[in-house]
């Protein structure tokens, strides 16, 4: 039977192998930006030199690597760099590609009703995806959008 100091000893080492595991999370995974500002840098840590500062909330990014704390992410147009897991959340959005507006329709499917043309470069939240069409929501725009012309959604 185990004693209580055996039990807090258990629970005290679990405690500290799931932010760990945490960490540790498969890559590569879809992540947005939380944050109203974030800087990309070179390297992973403030030490290395800032490349970019995104103003963009809830744009996607593809995290490729993780390092500590530290995110090596891929944004829409194909640049690299690392950002800090602080100013990212798992929540799933999706960033309209191409060089034309895309359709949101009322439904997954391209004969249903045209609700709205979104230009590129426009992001928002994405829901389920099935049959190429996927969920988006973007301020009180809801509807319906293929999947091709949305960077984010699909497998990374």
């Amino acid at each position: 039977m185990l004693t209580r100091v055996h039990l807090l000893t258990i629970v005290a080492v679990l405690g500290l192998a799931a932010p760990a595991a945490a960490q540790e999370a498969k890559v590569p995974y879809w992540a947005s930006i939380r944050a109203s500002e974030v800087n990309m840098r070179v390297g992973p840590a403030e030490e290395y030199q800032i490349a970019w500062v995104y103003r963009r909330p809830q744009l996607p990014l593809k995290v490729l690597r993780v390092k500590d704390g530290w995110r090596l992410v891929q944004d829409p147009d194909g640049t690299k760099g690392w950002m800090n897991q602080r100013f990212l959340t798992r929540q799933r959005t999706g960033y309209v590609n191409g060089t034309e507006p895309a359709d949101m329709r009322q439904a997954g499917e391209a004969s249903a009703k045209l609700l709205w043309r979104i230009a590129p470069g426009n992001v928002g939240l994405l829901g389920d995806c099935d049959a190429g069409w996927c969920q988006f929501e973007m301020g009180k725009r809801k509807g319906y959008v293929r999947e091709d012309r949305l960077w984010g959604a699909g497998e990374p």
